[in-house]
């Protein structure tokens, strides 16, 4: 695998890639990487002839009281773990090389509509940093296709958005959710939780199962909402939503003829800790 942390280096292998005919895919991350991420990169194994992964902690995307800083960055286990999983290039640029003005005076993207609701509302600015850093990416790599969690969800959607309204050429693959064997979706952060709220954690995952089997009940979804949040609040979360909604984020409506298809998510904070996680069904 190699590793480039300069435009020029990664610009000219992906040029003698292109030159040899092979497809690229593509892996943003942000690093300090897990079985889930890994098996971004084998799904994009699956689909392209080359795979490129970058690992960049996004100053644009955390907010002032945020974890930027303690964001964990594991370099050589990153690198350790791409290599196992696949991976042919790291493309690992320094902050001045992502943003050249500073982060404070780039160019930024703002991705309407989608980034108004749910972590949006309760992260303002995050998506806009999202969006700025991948259109950089995609700029910078050119990839056919482009692989993401769908566990990040309406971060998928603010991808989608941002693909089609630029009309980047790339193919985007959504991928699943990765679990431990309790049903608690893999995130960096979960390394955060002690040992009792590790405990609590998967509560997570079996409120959104019973949202699911509520609704498919045909219980209303006012009442799912708040009975989901008191299910959270009770194993000791701090909730900050819990909610049922379309694939594309807007509220079904009662009634809805011929449009069955829902996602429950759900965030909210176990001690210092903020979980996200969401599924997806049929009505």
């Amino acid at each position: 695998m190699l590793t480039v942390d300069q435009l020029g280096a990664l610009r000219s292998t992906l040029q003698a890639w292109r030159a040899s005919g092979h497809r690229v895919a593509f892996v943003p991350t942000m690093g300090n990487l897990h079985e889930g991420h890994h098996s971004l990169i084998r799904l994009a194994r699956e689909r392209a002839d080359r795979v490129v992964a970058s690992v960049f902690v996004n100053p644009t995307q955390f907010g002032p009281n945020e974890d930027f800083g303690r964001y964990p960055r594991t370099p050589e286990a990153d690198a350790d773990g791409l290599r196992a999983a696949g991976c042919d290039l790291l493309w690992r640029p320094s902050v001045e090389t992502m943003y050249p003005y500073g982060a404070q005076r780039t160019v930024r993207i703002a991705v309407p509509d989608v980034t108004e609701t749910l972590e949006g509302a309760h992260r303002p600015g995050h998506f806009d940093g999202v969006a700025t850093v991948v259109a950089r990416l995609f700029n910078q790599v050119r990839p056919d296709v482009a692989v993401f969690g769908r566990k990040d969800y309406q971060q998928l959607a603010v991808i989608r958005y941002l693909v089609r309204d630029l009309a980047f050429p790339i193919e985007l693959v959504a991928a699943p959710t990765r679990r431990d064997a309790d049903g608690l979706a893999l995130s960096s952060r979960n390394q955060y939780l002690s040992e009792d709220e590790r405990a609590r954690a998967p509560q997570i995952h079996r409120t959104l199962q019973w949202i699911r089997e509520a609704v498919q009940a045909g219980q209303g979804r006012e009442a799912v909402e708040a009975e989901a949040a008191r299910r959270l609040t009770d194993a000791g979360f701090e909730v900050d939503y819990a909610v049922l909604r379309r694939p594309d984020l807007s509220l079904p409506e009662a009634g809805d003829a011929g449009d069955r298809e829902r996602v429950a998510l759900v965030a909210a904070r176990l001690g210092r800790t903020r979980l996200i996680d969401n599924l997806e069904f049929v009505a």
